[in-house]
């Protein structure tokens, strides 16, 4: 986000300091005289000097421009509230005031209240349709309001006006990211880092992007900068971009540490509230996934399940309303449902203590359209991560995170700033009354060969590595009737798919690639596989379970990270510790013998459509009462006054 400055300004502000000190030191209540100091500072990026000169002038003086510097310099300051008071004196005085409305934007931006911070770009653009800041700044707030079609037009015009701008270059790229156009986005990420080479979060946006694209050309070096990167501490990266390139934990909790201090800072905690009131312990889920989403999948049926003669349960949502059946099934699990998209993460905050919320828990972590400058003010007093993010928050705000000892074994505690909390089986809850279609296509219909054998990975294209496919593409040599089925990608990524392929020697229509439908007739398809194959080192989560449930064996190789060790935890759950290995070599050799031996993968198909209806994965009921067991031990615990400290349920 950019305040901006127009030419008068910058003139004003190259006035010597010196000459601005001489005029105090004759006469300190010198109202232009501050004035000017205060200018000069801020215009040098000296902030807090340049505080006190603007509170005294903005006291003294009723003159255009005053309120806007103070604004900008306390936005500078992180103090995001006291900004927009000034700024908005700054516009209702002066409202022809291009600069104003965009600072004001930002203003409004830095806490979260992203509709209110476009009317005022929009009237920035109004009074200088030239203003690049405040084109770039709208651009980049209707990409947060999930309207990427809209600001590209926006990010092309300011990073044309500012070619050389590393922020502009980047926030186009982020679109484009958005767009799913990622061999482009890459390219933008690579001008950024060209103009501005450790500019927060462009290598790991340049690698989240090449992830998606398949293009591995430049990957191992990029991962290896990345990590090195987060070692030094000294360029925020993305937490979410580590999860799928490190088999590091304690490089995942430096880089989630860092990104906390970077995104967050310091904030308030919410106004204190009343006296708790009697009666059943109040429940918050906070997500931006309360749609169809693969968390609305797992979770709608916990929500639905959760007892209500002991827990009031809220949903929390700050993302779209896509109008989805999943949508209004999320709504009708809760008690109450508030849609805060529109609130500041403080108003969010204080609407959370004035609800009364005893345990809050987020869904989201690191993930995209996270809010976590919610938490971050303490609204309620046990605060829980949960589902969304598969690793360290990094946030002193977060009291737990529920586990189970497969993703996060005892020995990996100091990788988590927070307390870890272990349910007795999977940590992952399932909705067990999730359909299927009844109807399998046909393999012509799904694009699959008669008589081949199905190896499968429907996971998203940012978890295939080359690492992976180098296994994969050895199987399909040695099972020579045998395709890998893969998700569609975007074009580009098919296309390097394919490419990669050919040059291990494999025809590349032997990758086939199955289209998006809905969920039903997803997991229906799933009969027409033979073995579902897992990534690393970020294995599948929901696809797994999903692949479980719809009767498909899942073969895993146990990883480091929680993210890695995910599928072995679900395995563990419906019975199946058989198809969890230890190496990639073990892998290798159990998908090759599977696909060889037909009797023991129908003896396989045939267990897990056994332990399926028994076991604790798909036991949503069992799993519930679990979460539940655990909400209570916190609160326990808090009522005695202890600190919280980890526990088995």
């Amino acid at each position: 986000m950019q305040p901006g400055w127009d030419a008068l300004e910058r003139d004003e502000f190259r006035t010597a300091e010196a000459a601005a000190r001489e005029a105090l030191a004759r006469a300190p209540d010198d109202a232009d005289a501050l004035y000017l100091l205060g200018s000069t500072l801020l215009f040098e990026g000296r902030y807090r000097e340049a505080l006190d000169p603007l509170n005294a002038a903005h006291k003294r003086l009723a003159r255009r421009g005053v309120a806007y510097r103070l604004g900008h310099c306390l936005l500078a300051l992180g103090d995001a509230g006291a900004a927009e008071q000034a700024l908005r004196r700054e516009t209702s005085a002066y409202p022809d005031s291009a600069n104003a409305h965009n600072t004001l934007g930002v203003a409004l931006v830095k806490q979260s209240r992203n509709e209110e911070a476009m009317a005022e770009f929009s009237a920035a653009l109004r009074l200088d349709p030239g203003h690049v800041e405040a084109t770039n700044n709208a651009g980049a707030a209707l990409r947060t309001l999930g309207r990427p079609e809209e600001a590209l037009p926006h990010l092309r015009r300011a990073a044309d006006a500012q070619p050389d701008s590393a922020d502009v270059q980047q926030n186009l790229a982020f679109v484009l990211h958005e767009l799913r156009r990622y061999d482009e986005a890459a390219d933008g990420f690579r001008r950024v880092l060209a103009l501005e080479p450790h500019a927060p979060y462009a290598l790991s946006s340049l690698v989240w992007a090449e992830l998606f694209a398949c293009d591995w050309r430049d990957l191992r070096e990029h991962v290896s900068a990345l990590r090195a990167q987060v070692v030094a501490g000294a360029v925020a990266a993305s937490p979410f971009t580590l999860l799928a390139v490190s088999d590091s934990p304690a490089e995942q909790r430096q880089c989630a540490e860092r990104h906390v201090r970077d995104s967050v800072g310091a904030v308030p905690p919410a106004p204190a509230g009343g006296a708790r009131r009697a009666g059943r312990l109040r429940l918050a889920y906070l997500s931006a996934d309360f749609h169809e989403h693969a968390t609305g999948h797992l979770m709608a049926r916990l929500f639905e399940l959760h007892d209500r003669d002991r827990f009031e349960v809220f949903g929390v949502s700050f993302g779209p309303d896509d109008g989805s059946p999943m949508r209004a099934r999320l709504k009708r699990a809760f008690d109450r449902f508030a849609d805060v998209r529109a609130l500041s993460d403080a108003q969010a905050a204080r609407e959370l203590r004035d609800l009364g919320i005893d345990v809050a828990v987020d869904l989201k972590g690191h993930t995209g359209d996270a809010r976590p400058g919610i938490l971050a003010r303490r609204p309620a007093p046990i605060q829980v991560s949960y589902l969304g993010y598969p690793g360290t928050v990094g946030a002193p705000w977060i009291d737990y995170v529920l586990a189970d000892r497969w993703v996060i074994p005892p020995a990996a505690q100091p990788y988590y700033t927070e307390r870890v909390v272990y349910l007795p089986d999977s940590y992952q809850v399932n909705d067990s009354t999730a359909v299927i279609a009844e109807r399998t296509p046909t393999r012509a219909e799904a694009g699959l060969p008669e008589g081949a054998f199905v190896f499968c990975c429907f996971n998203n294209t940012y978890k295939l590595t080359p690492r992976m496919l180098d296994v994969w593409l050895r199987l399909l040599e040695r099972v020579p009737a045998s395709v890998l089925w893969l998700l569609e990608p975007t074009a580009p990524a098919l296309r390097n798919l394919r490419a990669y392929a050919a040059t291990h020697d494999i025809d590349p229509a032997r990758l086939v690639f199955a289209p998006r439908v809905p969920r039903s007739e997803h997991l229906a398809r799933h009969r027409l596989a033979g073995l579902f194959l897992d990534t690393l080192p970020y294995n599948a989560h929901t696809t797994a379970s999903d692949a479980l449930w719809a009767g498909l064996p899942v073969l895993t190789c146990v990883g480091t990270t929680f993210a890695g060790r995910v599928a072995a935890s679900l395995l563990a759950a419906v019975g199946l510790p058989e198809l969890i290995t230890h190496d990639t070599s073990d892998y290798e050799a159990l998908a090759l013998r599977l696909a060889r031996d037909p009797e023991a993968l129908a003896a396989l198909r045939a267990k897990l459509a056994r332990q399926r209806q028994v076991r604790p994965l798909f036991d949503s009921e069992r799993s519930c009462r679990q979460i539940e067991a655990a909400y209570l031990r916190m609160w326990e615990m808090h009522s005695r006054g202890e600190a919280p400290r980890a526990f088995s349920v």
